[in-house]
Order: structure tokens, then C-alpha cells, then sequence
């Protein structure tokens, strides 16, 4: 007999998709205080992004076309590195020790130094379905516009090419080998259902838990086993009974890997990969440290050994915002007829994570998301792969390669901008030990 799953009620989202809509209607936009550059070094920069448009543009269809894997991005790599030398600009592949990062960098070795990040992997089965064929087009653009004005302002810009995103954490990899260690701010963007300045990401740890138990018969000698698949389904139902004591801003959800191979055979050997997801870098670990106890209290009740491995891949931490440099965001949009929204006005829990809040708690970091699709599609899908495709993303990588370009020429040129983006910085914590913060193989 074969049935058909049930038709998930879309009553919920529609409610929502209406409400999100009406409070858009009456958000009032993110302003700035702050001057950034002058005329006539926009102009420059905006001519220059004008003029590779086009250029831009056929990267982005170019990548959308051959999607590649984290860390196997050989191909979109080359095709950026060979953008930028189209347009005078040299690359070096595979800094940081990862064979498809990218650095370019404006000549000197004075002045602020604005890094601006580009991703190009995608996932699989679903190609581009997170748009970062858009986020490595827009990066290049904006280079691109604030290398031309950024020996002028005394300053520097670099395009730095960080791979895998996707899960692989490559961000934190460049970060540990010192590519960020000159830089004092990086700029991006993500391609998203709305315009908004300011989105929070959730910090994400990886968890594999292993249950080994004693293998048995298990018809005739069942209680000569103990069962390593009854401790994981008993970590599984306790990680779904602690759901309901975590805040709405946590997520945990996982699959299993190993459930035994017979079933005459008791199994001495199962498996469970958990993503583990929080708004705050503290209660991540306090998080974390619940699945711990919880995977102890299902190998004890089963008589099993339990081994836990932590990030087998870097960590992500949430995203830090910098409200100086998203307003800046915001008024390169409002030029190019885009409002970008403040926090609070789109639901806040329409999100994942990113190894960019990583580098948000090293530096300060700009992260807004850039409107490519309808209200109702969602990242990580094949109809937000055709969004990132589109008419639509077309012009959000024009749009995007501005303000990005503007941004980065902003703080170059505004040094009471620059002091109150580190301001700000620093009274939100400043910078931490990323690497220390989670102990590497535990909690």
C-alpha cells in the first residue's frame, strides 16, 4: 500500500505574508547621520559600476548557469578572476590555503582598508537556490566602483573570494590563516525576499552524535545486546521534548545516519547529525551544552557508549549588526528606488546562517539583503534558484554593485563615520577570539 503525504496548510504563511506586507507599507526607512562621500567621488564611483553593468550581469546568468559545490567553485573562481583582469585588476587564486579563494587588492599599504566579500558556491540538487551567483557579481561590482576612487580618499579596498559558505565555513578558515588580519570592515550582501538593511542570522554548530552499543541476536539472544539505534532514537525524542523549552529565535534539527543494517541484528553502532542554531553567541553554547547532556542521558539509559563531535566544519556565530554602516546601505538604495527596511519588519525567524557573523566579531560587518524574489519564496529552494536567475536578479546585481561600491567609497572618505562604525562596534562587545570561543571537540 502506498499513500501520499498530507498538503502542509498555507493558512499560516498567507496570514503572515499579509501582515509583513502592511507593516512594510508603514516602515519608515533606515536614515544615516553621516555625509559619506561626496558627490563627485559617487559619481565616479557609479559611473564605474555603470560601466562594467553589463559585465556583471552576464557572470551572474554565467554562474547561475554552472553551479558549483563548496570548495569546488574551480570554474566561477576563474571566471571572477577573469572579470576583474578584464577590468585592470590582477588575482591571486587560492590565498589563505584554500584553492578557490580569490584576493584582489587596490595598490598600497596606508589608510582604512575595506574588504568586500564575494560567495560563489551553490547547493546541491538545487544549484543557486541561496543567490550566490548575485552576492559574487555584486562584490565584484562594488570593488570595482570603490577601487577607482579609493586611492584618492588615502585608502584601500580589497575583493576577497570566500568558498563554501555553504557549510564549509570558509570565511573562518581565510580569517584563521590571516587574510582579515589588515582589514578594518567588510561590506556584502545576500539576495533575499525584501529590501532590508538589517537581518539577523543564527549562530550554527554541528553536532554528530555516535551511540556504540553490543551487537546481538536479536531473536535469539536479544538480551545479550545492548542497542545502540534505541539511545539514538531516545536522543532524538529528547532533542524533540526540549524544543519546546528554547527560545523562538533557536533551532535543532538533525537526521539519522547510521540506524544498524538487519533487522535480526541488535545495533552496536548508531548515528545522529544535529544542527544546532541561536541568536546569541552565549546562548549557542548553552545550547549546546543541553545536547550534550541530553546524548549522556540516552547512552546511560541504554547501557551505550555516546562520542560527540563538535564542528567537524567552523562553527557559525550570529551576525553582529553595524547600524552606521547599514544606514549607508540604506541611502545608496533609496537612490536606486529600493527601501531598505529596518530589523523588526520582516519576520525575523525567516533566516539561517552564515560564516559572515563570524568575521562580524572580529570586525564590523555590513550583511543587508537585497530584494530578488516574490514575498513568499524561501532561500534554499529551486524557485528561489530561479529567482536568482531572473529579470529580477539582474537588477538586483546593479543595485547591489552600487550600493556596495558607495558604501565602502563612504567610509573611505568619512572619518566620522568610520569613528562611529568602530564605536559602535566596540560597545557591542568588540572583537572576540572566535576560534577559543567554542572549545574545539566540545561544548
Amino acid at each position: 500500500m502506498t499513500s501520499e503525504p498530507t498538503t502542509p496548510d498555507d493558512s499560516y504563511l498567507r496570514a503572515l505574508t499579509e501582515s509583513t506586507a502592511a507593516a512594510v507599507t508603514a516602515a519608515e526607512p533606515l536614515t544615516s547621520p553621516h555625509t559619506g562621500a561626496d558627490a563627485e567621488t559617487a559619481q565616479r564611483v557609479s559611473a564605474t559600476v555603470d560601466d562594467c553593468a553589463e559585465a556583471l550581469v552576464a557572470l551572474s546568468r554565467d554562474l547561475h548557469a554552472h553551479p558549483e559545490e563548496g570548495f569546488s567553485e574551480h570554474r566561477s573562481v576563474a571566471a571572477l578572476a577573469e572579470l576583474l583582469r578584464a577590468h585592470g585588476h590582477q588575482a591571486e587564486i587560492g590565498v589563505g590555503g584554500l584553492g578557490t579563494a580569490l584576493l584582489a587588492s587596490t595598490p598600497g599599504t596606508g589608510g582604512p582598508h575595506v574588504g568586500i566579500l564575494a560567495e560563489y558556491d551553490a547547493l546541491p540538487g538545487i544549484g543557486h537556490g541561496c543567490g550566490h551567483n548575485i552576492i559574487c557579481t555584486t562584490a565584484a561590482g562594488g570593488f570595482l566602483g570603490a577601487a577607482a576612487v579609493a586611492e584618492r580618499l588615502g585608502g584601500r579596498v580589497s575583493l576577497i573570494g570566500t568558498p563554501a559558505e555553504e557549510g564549509g565555513g570558509g570565511k573562518e578558515t581565510l580569517a584563521r590563516a590571516g587574510v582579515f588580519d589588515d582589514v578594518d570592515v567588510v561590506l556584502m550582501l545576500h539576495p533575499f525576499s525584501h529590501d532590508v538593511a538589517m537581518h539577523p542570522f543564527l549562530g550554527r554548530r554541528q553536532l554528530e552524535m555516535v551511540f556504540h552499543g553490543v551487537g546481538a541476536h536479536a531473536a535469539a539472544q536479544p538480551f545479550m545486546g545492548r542497542n545502540a539505534l534505541d539511545a539514538a532514537v531516545a536522543a532524538y525524542q529528547g532533542v524533540a521534548a526540549l524544543r519546546q523549552q528554547l527560545p523562538s529565535s533557536d533551532r535543532v534539527h538533525g537526521v539519522f545516519t547510521d540506524g544498524g543494517a538487519r533487522p535480526n541484528v541488535i545495533p552496536e553502532r548508531a548515528a545522529l547529525l544535529f544542527y544546532v542554531r541561536s541568536a546569541h553567541p552565549d546562548t549557542l553554547r548553552d545550547l549546546a551544552d543541553r545536547m550534550t547532556r541530553i546524548a549522556e542521558g540516552a547512552a546511560a539509559m541504554t547501557g551505550c557508549g555516546v562520542e560527540l563531535t563538535w564542528d567537524g566544519l567552523p562553527a557559525y556565530l550570529p551576525i553582529r549588526f553595524n547600524t552606521a554602516l547599514a544606514a549607508r546601505w540604506a541611502e545608496s538604495q533609496a537612490a536606486r528606488g529600493r527601501t531598505a527596511l529596518p530589523p523588526g519588519i520582516v519576520p525575523e525567524f525567516l533566516t539561517g546562517s552564515t560564516d559572515l557573523g563570524n568575521l562580524s566579531y572580529r570586525m564590523p560587518a555590513m550583511h543587508p539583503m537585497i530584494k530578488v524574489s516574490a514575498d513568499t519564496v524561501a532561500l534554499h529552494t529551486k524557485e528561489f534558484a530561479a529567482a536568482a536567475g531572473s529579470a529580477d536578479g539582474d537588477l538586483a546585481v546593479v543595485d547591489g554593485a552600487m550600493g556596495l561600491g558607495l558604501t565602502a567609497a563612504d567610509y573611505l572618505a568619512d572619518a566620522e563615520l568610520r569613528v562611529a562604525v568602530h564605536a559602535e562596534f566596540e560597545a557591542s562587545g568588540g572583537a572576540i577570539d572566535v576560534p577559543s570561543f567554542f572549545s574545539a571537540g566540545s561544548q
